[in-house]
């Protein structure tokens, strides 16, 4: 995940790059702050991967308070000031967005964040957890499989999936949104690890305890709680849906274990 910083005084403005983000499954709002004053606050105490920033707010401006920063994050900025533009890329800006934008507009700005972190080999300070890192220089998305674990490529880093913790996968047009059971360090549930591939190139490398119930889901057959005609409950009570194209492989697999009356 990308930890994200927003700054804009105007409060609708600032309401809709929370909401913005929200959408982006890679990003992960930290804080959203009215001023720059108040996100230097932030700084102070949070890692912080990139900042969705206005320029023209008063007190410390956008573009002042990123060159007054020793070590900046990666910044968009948000205007609607079309003359700073200029002045924006020479602080390195990885986009600029022209108020007012659309989620689509935002969606590309949110890519280009993700892939300038692959080019400059930052890891987002965001993922700590048990999951093993290892550096590649592979230029391809690859995943490597074992019996009981997988690796995947989340940005710059492959990572170590193990397959029994796996609920369920869900996709997200290109993206994986990989479930996990048990908790992290400070004993919150364990968040998704989000992975650039594609539903049907994992499904060929899962083991037969993973079935496919949606175009859009993978489910780990052991945590399954309940089946009805038309969804799946997991154990950790997600309702998933179950789609016409696969309902004959679920209920061949739910008549082999029935015990029957």
């Amino acid at each position: 995940m990308i930890r994200c910083l927003a700054i804009d005084d105007e409060p609708l403005a600032l309401e809709q790059l929370k909401n913005f983000i929200s959408k982006i499954p890679y990003l992960e709002l930290v804080a959203a702050c009215p001023s720059a004053m108040d996100a230097k606050d932030v700084l102070s105490h949070e890692m912080i991967d990139a900042i969705f920033c206005d320029i023209n707010m008063p007190d410390l401006n956008g573009m002042d308070f990123i060159k007054s920063l020793a070590s900046p994050p990666l910044v968009v900025f948000t205007t609607a000031y079309s003359e700073y533009a200029l002045e924006g890329y020479k602080v390195d800006a990885v986009d600029y967005l022209l108020k007012p934008f659309g989620l689509d507009e935002f969606r590309r700005a949110a890519e280009k964040l993700l892939k300038r972190i692959g080019e400059t080999g930052i890891s987002p300070v965001s993922e700590k957890s048990e999951i093993e890192e290892i550096t590649t220089k592979e230029p391809t998305q690859k995943i490597e499989a074992s019996t009981d674990s997988l690796f995947v490529k989340v940005e710059n880093r492959m990572v170590k999936i193990t397959l029994s913790n796996v609920i369920y996968i869900e996709g997200m047009s290109e993206y994986l949104k990989i479930h996990l059971t048990g908790t992290d360090e400070r004993g919150l549930p364990q968040k998704p690890v989000i992975a650039l591939y594609s539903l049907k190139r994992i499904e060929e490398r899962l083991p037969e305890v993973f079935m496919r119930i949606h175009r859009s889901y993978i489910i780990n057959l052991r945590y399954v709680k309940e089946v009805s005609k038309t969804r799946v409950t997991m154990e950790n009570n997600v309702i998933l849906p179950i789609g016409e194209l696969y309902k004959e492989n679920l209920n061949n697999y739910l008549l082999r274990n029935y015990i029957g009356k």
